[in-house]
């Protein structure tokens, strides 16, 4: 959808509501009254069988009789009436149609839902909906939605897939004294979506926030593209629901176990950018602030109190929202001392003592304010004797007057009931203060880490390219062996199979040979060098070790004869239904660090590439994070130093740093082959052995599972 076209979702010159009752309490007699009192800039066209008059408008028998372009139709009638309705406006030249009618594939009405999007986009209509509460855009004045009547208009937009939600937003909002630029709900989202929405909302002028209220994504990639662009402008706050393991997608391996659909969602969307919110309290209280905050020029952070509890319960937030504290005390006490009392202390935090007045808060925020080494600020306050609670209020508003347009500055004023009140008064003013102090904080984060996309996003290296990424593998080799699987029947690779793509892909192995018997396997051992690792080989049996399928350090033939014999055994007795093809025979490597690398093509998102600490105990430590492929070198060195271990990476006790460069060039080679070879449903490398500086890695096992659907993806 080209943007001139979505401009007219928002921004209709003319709006027929298809339904427009005359009983009070309808929700078609509520549309029209809400575009009426909201000052509506277009002509609004009722539409009602009966016609009639109301609220000073004539009523029109059916959308056709109009005799003019319409570009926003709101259909509010029963479901069975719907289709019908959908192909009238089509016959009038309707642009865009919003369908509150519920009924449809929410309540199973899935074949009813397809046949509406079907002839409108016959007729080249879009549908937002069906089951959803309307639209509010303040730069039209339009409140075609059912919900209240005033919405105040601001900044922040919001895009809800709970109609009910919706609505009370709305009521929170104006409750709040937070203005809204826009609020749309996508209810069943049978066509229009959130991407669409976003590619709006992200040049919309009058937009400073975006609010996203989401279940589920359907189209994945476009959502990325969107969300990217998006944030590249603006701030964008996602609550999503859903994060039981209900919704987790099943898989054999590590990396589809791990990859649950909240997991992968999370992770996405702060690769490109966007902020996610743990409740709605948060996501409004960091719009409200991202909306107003300029960007700091820098991550000194400084805190100034009366409270030194206070102070250490911020300082404890910071570091959990990622403010850095300023730390040199040598500045501070420069900066500080001649404002702080005695038994005070210039510190971080600097803290001012009960003591304090307004006055001296006035003088250590100007200090901060003036000091180029503090770039941001988080301004406390207890309750004292000392402080007349008007003047703790004026003192607030005036030091936010002084910093806005040069310095982030987020208040909290904690106290009793007259600090409650002056706390709402000045929200109501948009000044930042917040009740409890983990709420500034909150903001003072979520600031920061846009920032810090921002700043990132701005040298950040391009994706690798398709023809960057066929570079790094040998795709014609990789083909004939996923071709020949497939012409077989099967959905996944053999171990030899598996090797081969291994090979292929430039990865380092072990040297190995697959033994049938004992004698095999002993001739093996010998050929390879003691000591040797052995390991079940079986199209049926996943995770080896589970059912006492590897034996690890032998070294001699005795080892070798009683392992080949247990391994046998154990995989009998644990899987007696499972084909056993024979026992892999490679050298024992020893020492470096286990990773897992791996990439599968994600039902909604498409590629993805998952980075983490690796071994049998991967599912238990769960250390692992994921990215949408493709992206670049510097992206795969950013995963690598997200997870927790990574300190193990960069050497403890005695041992050299471990090779991170031949590390990332494996992610990305993992990525490649699942971007390209779209068969390829799921894959991990689990351990990756990494060495250390210059001695590269290598990969001990790997599995590699395919779609039976022609790359169509988990």
């Amino acid at each position: 959808m080209s943007d001139d076209e979505i401009k007219y979702l928002f921004e209709p010159r003319t709006v027929a509501v298809i339904g427009a009752s005359h009983v009070k309490g309808k929700i078609g007699y509520k549309v029209v009254e809400n575009l009426v009192k909201g000052g509506y800039k277009g002509k609004v066209y009722p539409i009602n069988p009966k016609g009639g008059n109301n609220f000073g408008l004539r009523y029109y028998k059916s959308v056709g009789d109009v005799g003019e372009p319409i570009d926003l139709a709101v259909i509010t009638i029963p479901s069975k009436y719907v289709l019908d309705a959908v192909e009238d406006c089509g016959n009038a030249g309707v642009k865009f149609l919003v369908i509150i009618t519920s009924g449809f594939a929410e309540v199973g009405n899935i074949e009813g839902e397809r046949s509406i999007v079907e002839v409108a986009h016959r007729y080249g209509m879009r549908v937002l909906g069906p089951n959803v509460f309307g639209i509010y855009s303040a730069k039209s004045s339009m409140n075609a939605t059912f919900g209240p009547d005033y919405v105040k208009k601001g900044n922040i937009a919001i895009v809800t897939q709970s109609g009910a939600l919706g609505i009370a937003m709305i009521g929170k909002s104006a409750a709040e004294n937070i203005g809204l630029s826009a609020i749309v709900s996508v209810g069943n989202k049978s066509d229009i979506q959130e991407a669409e929405l976003l590619q709006y909302l992200a040049t919309d002028v009058n937009t400073k926030a975006i609010l996203m209220y989401i279940e589920g994504v359907k189209d994945g990639e476009k959502f990325i593209r969107e969300l990217k662009n998006a944030t590249r402008r603006k701030p964008v706050v996602i609550i999503k629901s859903g994060r039981s393991e209900m919704g987790a997608m099943a898989a054999a391996s590590h990396t589809g176990s791990l990859a649950t659909e909240d997991v992968i969602f999370d992770k996405i969307i702060r690769q490109f950018g966007a902020l996610r919110a743990e409740t709605i309290r948060e996501a409004f209280n960091w719009c409200r602030f991202l909306s107003s905050a300029i960007p700091p020029e820098g991550e000194n952070t400084l805190i100034v109190t009366n409270g030194g509890g206070l102070g250490v319960l911020a300082a404890d937030a910071c570091e959990s929202h990622q403010v850095s504290l300023y730390k040199d005390m040598k500045r501070l006490t420069e900066t500080f001392e001649d404002v702080v009392p005695s038994f005070g202390s210039p510190r971080n935090p600097v803290d001012l003592t009960g003591q304090a007045t307004d006055e001296d808060y006035i003088k250590a925020l100007n200090r901060a304010l003036e000091a180029d080494f503090i770039h941001s600020v988080l301004g406390l306050y207890c309750e004292t004797a000392l402080f007349s609670v008007d003047k703790t209020a004026r003192m607030i508003e005036r030091t936010y007057r002084n910093f806005v347009g040069r310095k982030p500055i987020a208040f909290s004023a904690f106290g009793g009931t007259m600090i409650k009140d002056a706390v709402n008064r000045l929200a109501s003013l948009n000044v930042p203060v917040f009740e409890d102090v983990h709420d500034a904080v909150s903001c003072m984060g979520a600031l920061y880490r846009y920032y810090r996309y921002r700043k990132d996003a701005e040298g950040v290296e391009s994706p690798l390219s398709r023809e960057e990424l066929i570079k790094k593998i040998d795709l014609t080799a990789i083909r004939r062996v996923i071709k020949d699987a497939l012409n077989e029947g099967r959905v996944y690779l053999t171990t030899p199979e598996v090797q081969s793509i291994l090979d292929s892909l430039k990865i380092p192995r072990p040297r190995s040979r697959i033994a049938r018997g004992i004698d095999e396997a002993v001739e093996a051992a010998e050929a390879i060098g003691y000591p040797v690792v052995m390991k079940i080989v079986s199209r049926d049996i996943i995770h080896k070790s589970d059912v006492g399928g590897v034996a690890l350090g032998l070294d001699n033939k005795k080892e070798v004869i009683d392992a080949y014999q247990a391994i046998i055994r154990n995989c009998r007795k644990f899987r007696p239904e499972s084909r056993i093809e024979g026992v892999e025979v490679s050298r024992m490597i020893t020492g470096g660090a286990e990773t897992i690398v791996g990439g599968r093509r994600d039902r909604t998102f498409g590629p993805i590439v998952m980075f983490g600490l690796g071994g049998i105990h991967v599912e238990v430590i769960k250390d692992v994070t994921f990215r949408h492929f493709p992206f670049s070198r510097r992206e795969a060195l950013r995963m690598i130093r997200e997870i927790k271990g990574f300190p193990i990476l960069m050497g403890v006790r005695g041992e050299g740093m471990k090779d991170i460069s031949t590390l990332a060039d494996v992610i990305l080679k993992v990525g490649a082959l699942v971007y390209n070879i779209t068969e390829i449903k799921d894959m991990e490398i689990n351990p990756l052995v990494v060495f250390e500086q210059s001695e590269g890695v290598i990969a001990l096992d790997a599995r590699i599972f395919l779609s039976d659907k022609g790359g169509a993806g988990a």
